[in-house]
């Protein structure tokens, strides 16, 4: 079976490492790493709305950025509005954690997450979007606990993942050096039940067959398990309290 640059097998994650209650200053926290990238996910609590949502039930927005030296290549700040893939990204996150939230359990609230690379090494989207569950899941759980909610506000878990074709190979779970010289470059999220929240896939140099799209989005769904599995292990101690009822 072929070998990656960092003697992975095609169907292997990098080492996973989540640690939730990162900082002491946020509502939720999640340190993730995937393998070398590293990714810092926030989600705090704010009792107001967007100026444009009329009605009383909630919100969920996200930012992301990446610090100057998370590259070998420094990265200027965005100190305006965010352009190009950093926009493009925190839509995603965003898009990601509101496809699984009632917004009617969060109430008149908006939950703000936060996620910056410490350090890129290929995946800080998907990284991000793992993270960002985690972070929103234990500030669920800070806030239900409070007595804040009637009914917990999120519906199931995502996670997230790259795969992708290297010289004809497809590959879960992509480092940098396999990303910039892949053939096909894609980002899937998946819910716990095994459903499409997202799928992003770009053919890089010659477009790719449907059964290359079958075989890849099969590794991404084995990633996502394994994934999903690791952050079940992060939130056993965070299970929604018992007489807070479902949506």
């Amino acid at each position: 079976m072929t070998q990656r640059i960092d003697g992975r097998k095609p169907d292997e994650l990098r080492p996973i490492r989540m640690q939730l209650g990162f900082l002491e200053t946020a509502e939720g926290s999640c340190w993730i790493e995937y393998g070398k990238t590293r990714v810092l996910c926030t989600a705090s609590f704010q009792d107001s709305l967007p100026s444009w949502k009329t009605d009383s039930s909630g919100w969920v927005t996200a930012e992301y950025g990446m610090l100057p030296k998370s590259s070998k290549t420094r990265i200027s700040r965005e100190i305006n509005k965010p352009k190009g893939r950093t926009a493009e990204i925190q839509r995603l996150i965003g898009r990601a954690i509101r496809a699984v939230t009632d917004f009617e359990a969060l109430g008149n609230r908006m939950v703000n997450i936060d996620c910056d690379v410490i350090q890129a090494d290929g995946g800080t989207r998907t990284a991000a979007v793992t993270g960002a569950m985690l972070a929103f899941w234990e500030a669920c759980h800070l806030m239900s606990a409070a007595g804040i909610f009637q009914y917990w506000p999120i519906r199931e878990r995502i996670a997230a993942v790259s795969v992708g074709q290297v010289h004809g190979v497809s590959m879960l779970d992509l480092c940098y050096s396999e990303d910039s010289t892949a053939d096909v470059d894609m980002n899937v999220v998946l819910t716990e039940s095994g459903k499409i929240v997202e799928i992003q896939g770009t053919a890089e140099s010659s477009p790719f067959s449907r059964q290359d799209l079958d075989e890849m989005f099969a590794l991404a769904s084995q990633g996502i398990s394994e994934l999903l599995a690791r952050q079940a292990e992060a939130i056993h101690h965070l299970v929604p309290s018992t007489g807070l009822r479902r949506s």
